[in-house]
């Protein structure tokens, strides 16, 4: 069984930082594309970027140069590295493993105050 927890979310003023982690098991994590997805309040689910089994990644517009993915397949970890926040950065992040059987995580709630 697929599971996926998220951690690092918290209250953070903008222009912090924060480091949200998503431990996978139950997959060969080495080989999977792994995603974070965030939703705000009212909002629907948005996609923020992803990184595949050969640590290529790619970021939404409203992310680039502020977020960076990476993974550590040992740990069978992926991090996401929020830098500059913004308020409206605020958001229940949840990361997704697509393939084989689209898995997702919990969530874990980042707000950033202004």
């Amino acid at each position: 069984q697929v599971q996926l927890v998220e951690s690092g979310g918290g209250l953070v003023q903008a222009g912090g930082s924060l480091r949200l982690s998503c431990a996978a098991s139950g997959i060969i994590f080495s080989i999977s594309a792994v995603n974070w997805y965030r939703q705000a309040p009212g909002k629907q689910r948005e996609l923020v970027g992803g990184i595949t089994s050969g640590r290529s990644t790619t970021y939404a517009d409203f992310v680039k140069g502020r977020f960076t993915i990476s993974r550590d397949n040992v740990k069978n970890t992926v991090y996401l590295q929020m830098n500059s926040l913004k308020p409206e950065d605020t958001a229940v992040y949840y990361c997704n493993v697509p393939h084989p059987l689209n898995a997702w995580g919990k969530g874990t709630l980042v707000t950033v105050s202004s």
